[in-house]
């Protein structure tokens, strides 16, 4: 199972948005997921005990160590785009596996 975060900048509305589409996106591909979401200060505290982390773009270079690390950080231009979502977990995981 593949352990997911959505972070933002609170970790309250659009984190919890995120992870809603998110999880509607991994399910159309038929893949296991875990999703936690939560505020950026607290995904980088956690981010060992996860796999990937979706968050705005705007607060993509606050993972910059994670990606060093090997995690894999989906930057989204927009949250509530499903189509982006969509295509960034094809780019970003299935293609990658």
């Amino acid at each position: 199972m593949l352990k997911v975060i959505a972070a933002c900048g609170s970790g309250m509305g659009s984190s919890q948005i995120i992870k809603m589409k998110i999880d509607k996106a991994f399910k159309s591909f038929g893949i296991d997921v875990s999703i936690h979401h939560c505020s950026v200060g607290e995904a980088k505290t956690q981010i060992n005990n996860y796999d990937v982390v979706f968050c705005s773009a705007a607060l993509e270079s606050n993972f910059k160590s994670a990606k060093e690390k090997g995690k894999t950080v989906i930057p989204l231009r927009n949250v509530l785009s499903e189509a982006e979502i969509k295509e960034k977990i094809q780019s970003h995981i299935i293609d990658k596996q």
